[in-house]
């Protein structure tokens, strides 16, 4: 079957497939017969590539098929020989996480099983007919060591990704195994976790590799879940389809032409300062190129789910500005907390963010941004300050302090920083590259077809890098305000170049006030006057308040 015959996902899918393949076939083995040694889910991933292109003889590869069939099967069968079978071990049925200079002496990990167990048993199945018996064998062997480990066999309380991939694998662990009690816990779990994100929302508000584990774990039950039409299978997958549809909503909320515009629980390196994680939405939309890396494959080419066609629509259609206004409902110290997050997307571009600061995993919330489609030349696609916190590390924009109050507005982010005598006395901004002009304490760029402008309280040193501008300015009292404007915007409002747009910006910047109350007054070019405020380190911004109040919006 030739490409143009195919639906569109499943083109982008095999893209997707034969790049993986490629790079997993120039890899060098290591003497212990695995490509990585870091995590070996990487090598699980690149070899289900290597496979999946091999077995399909409608690809066209530049690499020997039998060749690169064989080096697959090599590295999966390593793979599963690293599992943990020894059943009176604390961690049986487990791989390790980080494989070390030695792989059969590394320390089983909890982590891998967690999702990989569900995806191998996908692939087994996928792939049973064109398998070597010996690696099928393997699979199964592997399978059920993780079933009898019952590791997934936990109560529902927290609702988070760990608890999703266990509700995967006893769907698809009762049925593979018949086991009709977990099977029968698989679907009440199943029904639970559909009603609460459906009432309370996710918890785990954009964190990226944990949403996508929450998609594929659903994606495997569903395309495990058979079709023998009982009830109680036409319920499951109907389940199974209503949480999926929950989740790709969620997803085309926030986002922009391969972007993720909305705050994150958890931002990796690759999340951060350029969304990285992007093949799912690559597959399900396809309205950016492929890029280059990938530095986290997964199963985004082998597993898909069409997302409803409102959610498509929602996301791909940008014409009409849209506010999204969220309640998250989170839970600190045995203590629930609230949490409100604002985001502006338009076509060119989205801003926003939380208005509340919390401990997340390892430090890696990330409160706000103004967020920019993927771009071709490699330049990130966010802009954004923060004071540097627990976990920060000189070329890692990420780990912010709490020492920040921030203030949305449509296109318009503001944010003031009061840092205590005892922490790193600056703050750091990452901009995209652009065509960028420093006027005093201000910084005006177009970046593509948008104009950011940038104004600070203090003094600045601005270094041009690979792939971004970076901020830095000196000082424990900072003001911030960005705002961001699309090309034909500034065109009715007579803004035709970057020096047009600085001339006319002269005349009202905004006002900071640096006494006993940090402040910072702007109006906007609409008129509206904006006002944060911050009376001390520990002190509460009245803006917050202000800002729920005064937005008019529904809090979802």
């Amino acid at each position: 079957m030739t490409t143009n015959m195919l639906p569109a996902h499943e083109v982008r899918q095999r893209e997707i497939v034969r790049k993986a393949a490629v790079r997993a076939f120039e890899l060098p083995e290591l003497p212990s017969g695995l490509w990585f040694h870091g995590d070996i889910r990487d090598n699980f991933y690149y070899a289900s590539y290597l496979f999946a292109a091999a077995a399909d003889h409608e690809m066209d590869l530049p690499f020997d098929r039998g060749e690169a069939a064989a080096a697959a099967v090599r590295v999966l069968g390593e793979v599963l020989a690293l599992q943990n079978a020894d059943p009176t071990a604390e961690l049986y049925g487990h791989w390790p996480l980080g494989l070390g200079p030695a792989p059969r002496e590394a320390r089983p990990s909890p982590l891998p099983a967690e999702l990989m167990a569900g995806l191998m048993a996908y692939f087994a199945a996928r792939y049973d007919a064109a398998l070597p018996a010996g690696l099928r064998a393997a699979f199964r062997d592997a399978l059920t060591h993780a079933y009898r480990s019952r590791f997934y066999d936990k109560p529902l309380r927290d609702f988070n990704h760990h608890e999703a991939k266990y509700t995967a694998l006893k769907l698809i662990f009762g049925r593979l195994f018949a086991d009709e009690a977990l099977h029968a816990d698989g679907r009440r779990s199943l029904k639970r976790t559909l009603a609460h994100v459906r009432e309370r929302g996710m918890a785990e508000y954009g964190a990226l590799p944990w949403f996508w584990h929450w998609v594929q774990a659903f994606t495997c039950a569903l395309a495990l879940a058979g079709d023998d039409g009982g009830r109680e299978d036409e319920e499951e997958r109907a389940d199974l389809r209503g949480l999926l549809d929950w989740l790709w909503h969620e997803r085309a909320l926030y986002y922009l032409k391969g972007a993720w515009a909305a705050p994150h629980a958890r931002a990796l390196g690759h999340d951060l300062p350029k969304d990285g994680n992007v093949l799912f939405d690559y597959a399900q939309f396809g309205d950016f190129p492929l890029p280059d890396a990938l530095p986290r494959t997964e199963y985004a080419g082998l597993l898909f789910y069409e997302a409803p066609e409102e959610a498509r629509r929602t996301a791909l259609d940008r014409r009409k500005p849209a506010e999204v206004r969220k309640r998250i409902a989170r839970e600190y110290g045995g203590e629930e907390k609230m949490l409100h997050a604002y985001t502006y997307l338009t076509a060119r571009f989205a801003a926003g963010g939380l208005l509340e600061r919390c401990e997340e995993f390892d430090n890696e919330q990330h409160r706000w941004d103004v967020t920019l489609p993927l771009m071709a030349s490699g330049s990130v696609n966010k802009a954004y300050f923060f004071h540097p916190g627990r976990g920060y590390a000189e070329g890692d924009p990420r780990h912010r302090s709490g020492h920040e109050q921030v203030l949305f507005h449509k296109n318009i982010v503001m944010a003031l920083y009061d840092i205590p005598e005892t922490e790193d006395g600056r703050i750091v901004g990452v901009l995209p590259k652009g065509e960028w002009i420093a006027a005093g304490n201000a910084l005006h760029a177009l970046v593509n077809d948008v104009y950011l402008t940038v104004y600070l309280m203090q003094p600045f040193a601005l270094r041009e890098e690979r792939d971004r501008m970076t901020v830095v300015c000196a000082g424990r009292r900072h003001g911030a305000v960005v705002e961001a404007m699309s090309a034909e915007d500034a065109d009715c409002m007579g803004i035709d170049s970057v020096e047009a747009l600085a001339a006319g910006r002269k005349q009202r910047p905004p006002a900071f006030s640096d006494g006993e109350t940090l402040r910072i007054d702007y109006v906007t070019r609409q008129g509206q006057p904006l006002r944060l405020e911050w009376t001390g380190a520990n002190g509460t911004p009245a803006s917050e308040t202000a800002e729920l109040k005064s937005k008019g919006g529904v809090w979802r």
